[in-house]
C-alpha cells in the first residue's frame, strides 16, 4: 500500500475518535468537566429564608439579654451601644415617621417589612469582618435584640422559626406589593389577537427635546 493510503487510514481513523468525543460531549448534561454537588455541598449554599412566612429559617432560638450581650461584642463598634449608628456607618433603630420627611431614616424599625428577613441578613452578611460565623442561636438572639431596640418586641421575646414570622413589622403595610401599572396586569393574548399589521406608532419622542441627539464630547464622532 503506498504511502498516500496508509495517511488516508490514519487520518480516517483520527477523524472516527474525535467525531466519537464530539457525540459524547454533545449527550445533554455533559460538559467534560466538574462533578455532580452532593446533598452536603448543596445543603451549604441553601441559606436563603423567605420574608413573609420565614420558610428557610433553622432550628435554635435567642433571647433578647442573650442579643444584647452578642450585640456588644460583634456590632456595637460600627452599630452603636443602641444601634445608634457609629460614623457612617447605618442605624439600625429609630427613624419612626421620617420616610416621607426631606431626610427620611430607613432603619429596621421605620423601614423594613419582614422580621425573618433580618434574621436573613445577618446571617449571611455580619458581623463585615467575618461573615457566616456567627450561630443560628447567636443570630436569633442579635435579631431579638434589634427589633427590642425598636420597641417591635417585648424584653422577654424570644426569637425561634416559630415566633419570628408572627412579628408584625411597623412598616410591613405601607409596600406595594403588586405592581399596578397596566403593562404589566396584561395577560398574553392566545387567540383573537389583533392583527399586527393594524398596529400603528401614534407618537414619538423625536422633536419634543426628550432626548438629546448627541452629548458633549461624542459631538465629534456624529457623521456630518
Amino acid at each position: 500500500m503506498s504511502r498516500s493510503g496508509n495517511g488516508r487510514l490514519l487520518l480516517g481513523a483520527a477523524l472516527m475518535v474525535v467525531c466519537g468525543a464530539a457525540a459524547n460531549a454533545a449527550e445533554p448534561g455533559y460538559y467534560g468537566y466538574g462533578v455532580k454537588p452532593t446533598t452536603e455541598q448543596i445543603a451549604g449554599w441553601d441559606i436563603d429564608v423567605r420574608g413573609d412566612d420565614g420558610a428557610g429559617l433553622p432550628a435554635g432560638q435567642g433571647s433578647v439579654q442573650r442579643g444584647s450581650e452578642v450585640f456588644a461584642e460583634q456590632c456595637a463598634a460600627c452599630h452603636g451601644t443602641f444601634g445608634e449608628g457609629e460614623g457612617r456607618y447605618p442605624k439600625l433603630a429609630g427613624g419612626t415617621g421620617t420616610l416621607r420627611s426631606e431626610r427620611p431614616e430607613p432603619t429596621v424599625g421605620s423601614y423594613w417589612p419582614f422580621a425573618p428577613t433580618l434574621w436573613d441578613y445577618i446571617n449571611r452578611a455580619m458581623p463585615m469582618p467575618a461573615p457566616r460565623t456567627l450561630s443560628a442561636d447567636d443570630v436569633y438572639a442579635l435579631t431579638a435584640y434589634i427589633l427590642n431596640l425598636n420597641d417591635i418586641v417585648p424584653n422577654e421575646f424570644v426569637a425561634d422559626q416559630d415566633s419570628l414570622p408572627k412579628v408584625k413589622m411597623p412598616n410591613r403595610d405601607s409596600f406595594i406589593w403588586t405592581d399596578p401599572r397596566p403593562d404589566t396586569m396584561a395577560k398574553p393574548c392566545m387567540n383573537a389577537c389583533a392583527d399586527p399589521a393594524a398596529i400603528k406608532i401614534s407618537s414619538t419622542a423625536e422633536g419634543r427635546n426628550l432626548t438629546p441627539r448627541t452629548t458633549g464630547p461624542l459631538d465629534t464622532m456624529q457623521p456630518k
